[in-house]
């Protein structure tokens, strides 16, 4: 039986996807407008903002070159098989996150059980108020802030060789600077 995205262990994917981190690509930008259209294109009338946000979405500092995408959807949207159906018909995964304060759903492209072979994105979706969403401020905080976004990018660059068979590891190490960074941008509000 040929083995899925699902069936894979988190030992599966820490040694098929390890951390990797490549010089800022502006070509990221472009990437994650095409992925935009697309999606707007299958299921734009459910979405309330799409925007690009992780590492790749910062200029000038190092990053996993995935495209993270973040989508905010209405409460009853959450979960329909409308948008399940339509971003699995861009060839995305689904998969439910259960968080502690809500569950949201998760999308991914581009990975392959044998290992990474193409282009890879995240989309995370979720409704309004949900914390994910905190990444679009974490993210606009980093542009404003360079030398804040360069520390990012040191404490990414430690914990990418710390970390590189542990993603889970990398993503829980990182935590603690993103929440203060969160907070720092929203007492500048």
């Amino acid at each position: 039986m040929k083995k899925t995205l699902k069936d894979l262990t988190k030992e599966d994917w820490d040694t098929l996807f390890p951390i990797e981190l490549v010089d800022y690509d502006p070509y990221w930008k472009k990437l994650y407008e095409a992925e935009k259209g697309q999606i707007i294109n299958q299921i734009g009338d459910k979405i309330i903002r799409i925007e690009h946000v992780g590492s790749t979405s910062i200029p000038a500092i190092k990053a996993k070159s995935y495209i993270d995408i973040s989508i905010e959807l209405s409460e009853e949207s959450l979960f329909s098989e409308d948008i399940i159906d339509g971003l699995t018909n861009l060839g995305y995964s689904f998969f439910r996150q259960a968080d502690k304060k809500a569950d949201y759903m998760i999308f991914v492209k581009g990975y392959n059980p044998a290992g990474k072979k193409e282009q890879i994105y995240h989309i995370h979706a979720c409704p309004p108020g949900h914390e994910m969403l905190h990444q679009i401020t974490f993210r606009d905080f980093l542009i404003a802030n360079r030398e804040r976004a360069k520390e990012y990018e040191l404490l990414k660059t430690e914990l990418a060789s710390r970390y590189k068979n542990d993603r889970t590891g990398y993503r829980k190490a990182k935590s603690h600077f993103i929440a203060e960074t969160i907070m720092m941008a929203e007492e500048n509000i």
